[in-house]
């Protein structure tokens, strides 16, 4: 018999991240930040243009037609 339960966090949400549209189960802007390879990193993100503080992120709930930005964080001159 097929397991036909899908919980919330397995859903694939079709979202644009930095322009560029992407299919994702991450159910959380926090999720996606690691599933999108910038765990290691300090970044910026934003959430169809709302600016979300890391501290935020965990409940920072993801929808399809999301538009995300995560921008790498530099210093220097």
């Amino acid at each position: 018999m097929a397991d036909t339960h899908t919980s919330a966090t397995e859903r694939l949400r079709e979202i644009t991240v930095n322009g560029r549209a992407t299919r994702t189960t991450a159910a959380t802007l926090a999720g996606l930040v690691v599933e999108q390879g910038f765990a290691e990193g300090r970044v910026a993100t934003a959430v169809n243009g709302d600016f979300v503080a890391e501290r935020a992120r965990a409940a920072a709930r993801l929808r399809d037609g999301d538009n995300v930005e995560i921008l790498s964080v530099r210093q220097g001159g």
